[in-house]
């Protein structure tokens, strides 16, 4: 099986692919090992610049999807022009909608937000497989909660977790337990449980094309997110800029 291509963004690989191509990677899996999807914005690559471990999660991941728009803005400028946006939400209601045969397994969130995107789901996608939810407490499970989570995943027969724990646990944890969980895709998808289950807004269609989502999701939650905005997307503008530069210099 190859993988989609990777290429530099800030210093964190990101994948060039398509909804098309990673819908079709992870229906052809191998199934020797789990494979694992991070949906890659410009909080995590930033986050992954100062962190080790979730750099090292990010690089390990067998596509990281170009998430946010400003990510996009990355690849376009550097390696392919028509690069389109792989956006989580977006990611997980086209693999349910267009009924791709694979039977789903939703783990994180909380039980309420759970039960909603579950009605969501069978709502737009009634013919879709859902084989088991679990909302894990939000302190570390101990080593038998982990073991029994596992053993559910994998007796529920499910072809792929759509992981909801933000990040950067859940790149974190996707990491982590893959050994355990040969054959399954693994798909950290963020707040794609509450845009889906309605439990949060997602930001207007011109916000999202103009790379304002973040303005909107300030808007929303400014206590939760000034301080990560504050810093990260001025030092991510910065950076890209000069690696945009760098490029055009190399080429000519």
């Amino acid at each position: 099986m190859t993988f989609p291509d990777k290429a530099p963004v800030v210093g964190i690989p990101i994948s060039v692919t398509s909804y098309d191509d990673v819908i079709e990677k992870l229906t052809n899996r191998p199934s020797d090992g789990a494979t694992v999807v991070a949906v890659c914005n410009v909080h995590s690559v930033m986050s992954a610049r100062r962190d080790p471990e979730l750099r090292e999660a990010i690089a390990a991941a067998e596509i990281a999807t170009p998430d946010g728009v400003p990510i996009v803005w990355g690849l376009r400028a550097t390696v392919r022009s028509e690069q389109e946006r792989v956006y989580g939400p977006e990611l997980m209601r086209k693999a349910f909608v267009d009924n791709v045969g694979w039977k789903h397994y939703l783990y994180g969130s909380t039980p309420e937000t759970l039960a909603q995107l579950q009605a969501k789901l069978a709502e737009i996608a009634p013919q879709a497989e859902i084989v088991g939810a679990f909302s894990p407490p939000f302190r570390d499970m101990t080593p038998d909660e982990s073991d029994e989570a596992m053993e559910a995943i994998r007796a529920s027969g499910a072809d792929v977790v759509w992981v909801g724990l933000g990040m950067p646990k859940q790149e974190l944890w996707m990491h982590r337990i893959r050994p355990e969980l040969p054959g399954i895709a693994l798909l950290g998808v963020g707040a794609a449980f509450d845009f889906l289950a309605g439990t949060k807004k997602q930001a207007p269609a011109w916000m999202q094309k103009a790379g304002l989502e973040w303005l909107f999701r300030l808007i929303q939650e400014p206590r939760r997110l000034w301080r990560r905005y504050i810093w990260n997307n001025p030092a991510y503008a910065v950076l890209l800029s000069m690696q945009v530069v760098r490029h055009k210099l190399s080429r000519k």
